[in-house]
């Protein structure tokens, strides 16, 4: 059984984001997803996120707990059981440093959590970054200030772009131990408001394994931050692989 909708603040929410050969990250989905193309590659990368005053909806905020958390994520999109093209973003692994989403996390709500230590600066305009999974195999460092632009390199146009394309995707999966289906959360915020993140130094044990992505596959591409937002989880229906 499933809790209610849990309610809360993300407090900060950095988006690291890559673009991928989609040939090379198709091998690392379920055969279920493809790749959502943005300039003709695929657009991973990890969701950085605080979470605070997180409670079942309905119960007063002063009773919420708070959290830092990691997902290594793609877009992506499917056919539903109609044909029809749904999208959304694949999780590959999720980290926390909550006891609660580790025990509650693939029983009580979507998505199963490995344990991490976190180690974060946040002055409200720079953002240094540092988490090291329990078991040392994810490691993920960010260092950055808040901007006006995305890099010129930037496979979006403008912020405005790379605003609409992660909004669309709002609808996550997550992978579970047993691998045969995916766990399904959506997230409904109050409002959606973006900023560029100018990133210093970034470094993901993920996405710079040579062995899952050869020189070049996989390139930063920017990143984007979003503070103080109301937010809602939903829970949706699991996806049988």
């Amino acid at each position: 059984m499933k809790l209610p909708n849990i309610a809360g603040i993300i407090k900060r929410r950095i988006l690291v984001n890559y673009r991928v050969v989609p040939e090379v990250i198709q091998p690392l989905l379920p055969p279920k997803f493809r790749p959502k193309l943005q300039a003709d590659f695929a657009i991973a990368g990890i969701c950085l996120i605080r979470l605070e005053q997180i409670r079942p909806k309905g119960i007063p905020s002063f009773l919420g707990t708070s959290s830092e958390n990691a997902a290594h994520r793609i877009a992506v999109v499917w056919e539903d059981e109609h044909g029809k093209t749904q999208e959304g973003v694949y999780i590959w692994r999720r980290d926390t440093d909550s006891r609660l989403n580790q025990t509650a996390g693939g029983r009580f709500f979507p998505g199963e959590y490995h344990p991490a230590k976190f180690n974060v600066k946040d002055d409200g305009n720079h953002v240094d970054f540092e988490m090291l999974s329990k078991d040392e195999s994810v490691k993920i460092l960010v260092r950055g200030s808040h901007s006006e632009e995305l890099p010129r390199k930037s496979s979006f146009g403008n912020a405005t772009a790379a605003s609409a394309f992660f909004e669309s995707g709002s609808l996550g999966y997550s992978a579970t131990q047993k691998g045969d289906r995916v766990e399904g959360m959506r997230l409904h915020t109050t409002q959606w408001k973006v900023s560029p993140l100018e990133v210093e130094h970034v470094y993901s044990s993920f996405f710079d394994d040579k062995t899952k992505f050869p020189s070049d596959s996989a390139c930063f591409d920017c990143a984007l931050i979003m503070r103080d937002i109301e937010h809602e989880w939903h829970g949706e229906p699991n996806l049988y692989l």
